[in-house]
């Protein structure tokens, strides 16, 4: 969580800390995500950043010991661990020795395993093994999506279902109407990197753009860092389609919430997502996605009604298709855009503080009950 509160910030953990702050004292140990300054505030919130965990044996003991410390030093009836890994471990330590209970969340692809292109926790005996740790004493589990969930209940049957929803107020009321001339207007808000699966969204475009000819015009966003080295802007001259691409770059994440008012479809070509909040972020401006069944992408595409289309991930082709079939279609992407902003309102960032101090009161409860 960076302190400027704009760069290395997560915007749905900085949303949850919004709401928690209100009402709770809130710490944080920031163990690998910024290495300074080593303590300021945020959200309302203490900011311990303890640098990133060197990979020496020595640095990683060091690191522990002041996480440990800081814990203890600030007696919380509580500890959250956001993402199964070394955090979540120095959480459970810190926890066990001094008998607060632990809640851990999965944050990401901490228990996937995708060789082909390098992602996945569960593909390292490292990262297994603080997972197994995590999922063995936590007082109480969570995950952002049914898709997340899934592998999880292989473990812990009694893991809990909590998506970390949007903030209503960058669009809360009454949506403009989108205009329905000029091109289909499509955005992505993502890092470019492998997971989030570039090469699926430029390829799906290029088939959308043959299927529809001179007869819908296309354009694309793409708002986030690009962390493979201008690969993907290769890869849209090399399909031919580097005139309606437009790649960004990073975009603070007001500039971001602000660009939702203006696409007709919100983008995933992921090949994982454990939550994906752009979904949501765009579902509050009345946008829905187009996307790979995962995360989230696939439960709103099976809600009643339906507030999403979802596809096979990997599946370039399907993408495309789907998209030709909603640019003939402005009163489909209507309904669906509807009923992606009533989920999003119905499960928001308070919704999301509501359901967390809920599992807070109950494992504080079970630790009470015990002393």
């Amino acid at each position: 969580m960076g302190a400027d509160g704009v760069h290395e910030v997560i915007p749905a953990i900085l949303s949850l800390l919004r709401s928690l702050t209100a009402r709770h004292e809130v710490l944080v140990v920031a163990t690998e995500q910024v290495a300074s300054p080593p303590a300021y505030e945020l959200a309302g919130a203490r900011v311990i950043a303890l640098g990133r965990l060197r990979r020496e044996r020595l640095g990683r003991i060091r690191a522990a010991g002041r996480t440990i410390s800081a814990i203890r030093a600030f007696r919380p009836d509580v500890i959250h661990a956001v993402w199964l890994g070394p955090g979540s471990t120095l959480a459970i330590l810190a926890g066990r020795s001094s008998r607060i209970p632990v809640v851990v969340s999965v944050g990401g692809g901490e228990l996937a395993a995708l060789p082909r292109i390098g992602y996945g926790g569960a593909r390292t005996w490292r990262g297994r093994r603080h997972s197994a740790l995590a999922l063995r004493w936590a007082a109480a589990v969570t995950a952002g999506s049914r898709t997340a969930l899934e592998p999880v209940l292989g473990r812990r049957r009694d893991a809990r279902w909590v998506p970390l929803g949007a903030e209503r107020a960058s669009h809360d009321g009454p949506l403009d109407p989108r205009a329905t001339d000029g091109p289909l207007r499509l955005l992505v808000a993502a890092s470019i990197n492998r997971v989030k699966g570039p090469d699926v969204t430029l390829e799906a475009l290029a088939r959308a753009r043959r299927t529809l000819g001179n007869g819908v015009d296309l354009r694309l966003e793409w708002l986030g860092e690009d962390t493979l080295g201008g690969s993907t802007a290769a890869l849209a001259r090399a399909l031919g389609i580097a005139d309606v691409v437009g790649l960004r770059g990073f975009r603070p994440h007001w500039l971001v919430l602000d660009a939702w008012r203006d696409p007709d479809l919100a983008i995933q070509g992921s090949y994982h997502e454990s939550l994906g909040v752009a979904v949501l972020e765009a579902a509050m401006a009345g946008v829905p996605a187009v996307g790979t069944a995962v995360g989230l992408v696939a439960e709103l595409a099976t809600a009643d009604p339906p507030a999403a289309i979802a596809v096979p991930a990997g599946n370039a082709a399907a993408l495309g298709d789907a998209i030709v079939a909603l640019a003939h279609d402005p009163e489909r992407r209507a309904r669906l855009g509807e009923a992606a902003r009533a989920w999003a309102l119905a499960h928001d960032a308070d919704w999301t503080a509501a359901s967390f101090e809920a599992i807070y009161a109950e494992v504080t409860a079970v630790r009470r009950s015990r002393a």
